[in-house]
Order: structure tokens, then C-alpha cells, then sequence
């Protein structure tokens, strides 16, 4: 197959699984890495046996997450990387401020989940973190593309407007045909001059993307729109990086060669 090129419009990471994204210009990663803080911290969601001296993949219903936690949409939050402090805003009136690498911080941020959502915790909410650590949705460390013409397909059948962060992923691109990241199992591709990923998986969705990143309401049934439109629940791949560098929006992504 020829080559095939589309552009990075976007580029986000998550720091906190399960709250807002963070839109980034540019972004430096390593052979098989994440991106940097994506996925650093997480809210354990009543006792998971997670532990961070040998910290180990565990399901996502382990974590406060917008599978079955919607409120958590309704906030804004944001994470200053080199100071590891979350902010959260609700209402927009500033509720929390605080370190998580501190006890006292992370102390104060269990404090406002339960208070927050007392009614959807099984048990004392912990924030959770293990150096090089990353609550992915997967064991492998990866980094999630969205084809934006995916989404839009999504939006035709649905018969309303589809928020991509819904998805929350990490590359969003556009100048493919939509479904064709499906097509680029076991190849890889090129951003930029120097970045190369192999695709290694398709994304099956799951209820998180039934939330509107906006409003937290629950207002679409994604998965079960992919099912009955196109046969099965997926949008997206991940791709593991092979050759490290930066990632930059208005980037190429390229892929050649046939699957191997």
C-alpha cells in the first residue's frame, strides 16, 4: 500500500485517570513509554491490593473512572507536572489544591472524593501512584490514536454531535478515511521526522464514552451504536513507540509498508 499520510490535530494526556484532559502543543516520548504523566495517578476506588513497591496492571474498575462514575466528568481539574499538584474546580469555584506527592495533599484529595461521591465508593478512596508507573487501561505501555474521521462517521449514524475527547485518547488525527487505523494492525508509522509507532491493538469501547466530557451526563450509547452500525465496538488504536522523539500538532503521521 502506498503511503499514507494524515495530521496530528491534537494531543492530550490524562494525568489523573478518570479526570480532565490536558491539551498539549508538543510532547517528547520515549521507546515504549506513554506519554510523559499520562495516566500517573489514580483514585482507588475501595482496596485494590495495588502496590506501588512492585506496582502491577490492574482493571480499570478498580479506579474511580467515567465507566460508572459520570460526576467525575462535571469537574475540571488540572495538573502542573513539574509540581505534581491537582487542582479541581467545580461549579467554577476552586475546591482543591494540593500535592500529590505529599501525604497532606494526597490526604486532602481522598477528603474530596468522599465527599464529592460518597454514594458510588466502595470503600476509602486512596490516590495511588508508582514511579514509572502508568493506570492505563492496558498493561502495555502505549499511546491511543483517534481518527477524527472515525468519530465523524460515529456522529452520521448516531444522529448527533460527538465530542472526540470522548474517546480519551491521546493522538488525534485527521486525513485518513475513516475506520482505516483498523487497516494499520502490525505496521508502523512515522510523526513527524523522527517518531515511529507500531499500531498493536484495536480500542473496544466501553460506557465511558456514553459521558459527555462536558456536562457528565450520560446521554449516548456508543458502544452500542458501533455494534449495530458497523458490527463491532472499537475506535482507535494503540501503538507502541518503537523510535522516541517529539510530537508536535500539524505533525505527519505516515504509514507505510505492509502488515507484518
Amino acid at each position: 500500500m502506498a503511503a499514507e499520510s494524515a495530521i496530528v490535530r491534537a494531543i492530550y494526556r490524562y494525568p489523573v485517570k478518570g479526570l480532565s484532559p490536558e491539551a498539549l502543543d508538543r510532547v517528547a516520548v520515549g521507546p515504549r513509554e506513554t506519554l510523559p504523566a499520562d495516566r500517573l495517578y489514580a483514585i482507588e476506588n475501595g482496596p485494590s491490593g495495588f502496590d506501588p513497591a512492585a506496582p502491577a496492571h490492574l482493571h480499570k474498575i478498580q479506579f474511580l473512572m467515567l465507566m460508572r462514575n459520570e460526576r467525575l466528568a462535571a469537574l475540571r481539574t488540572a495538573f502542573d507536572p513539574a509540581t505534581h499538584t491537582l487542582t479541581i474546580m467545580e461549579d467554577g469555584r476552586e475546591v482543591l489544591r494540593a500535592d500529590l506527592r505529599t501525604a497532606e495533599g494526597r490526604l486532602a484529595t481522598e477528603a474530596f472524593f468522599r465527599r464529592f461521591m460518597p454514594d458510588e465508593l466502595r470503600g476509602p478512596p486512596k490516590v495511588l501512584h508508582a514511579p514509572g508507573f502508568s493506570f492505563s487501561d492496558v498493561a502495555r505501555k502505549v499511546v491511543s490514536i483517534i481518527n477524527l474521521a472515525s468519530v465523524a462517521q460515529v456522529e452520521t449514524v448516531a444522529g448527533a454531535p460527538i465530542n472526540p475527547l470522548r474517546f480519551r485518547g491521546n493522538l488525534y488525527v485527521a486525513g485518513w478515511p475513516a475506520w482505516r487505523e483498523f487497516d494499520l494492525l502490525d505496521r508502523e508509522v512515522t510523526v513527524g521526522n523522527s517518531v515511529r509507532l507500531k499500531v498493536v491493538k484495536r480500542i473496544q469501547r466501553c460506557a465511558a464514552t456514553d459521558v459527555d466530557p462536558d456536562t457528565g451526563i450520560r446521554d449516548r450509547t456508543i458502544p452500542k451504536t458501533l455494534m449495530k452500525a458497523f458490527g463491532h465496538p472499537d475506535c482507535g488504536v494503540y501503538a507502541e513507540v518503537i523510535a522516541g522523539g517529539e510530537i508536535a500538532t500539524g505533525d505527519a503521521m505516515t504509514a507505510n509498508g505492509q502488515a507484518r
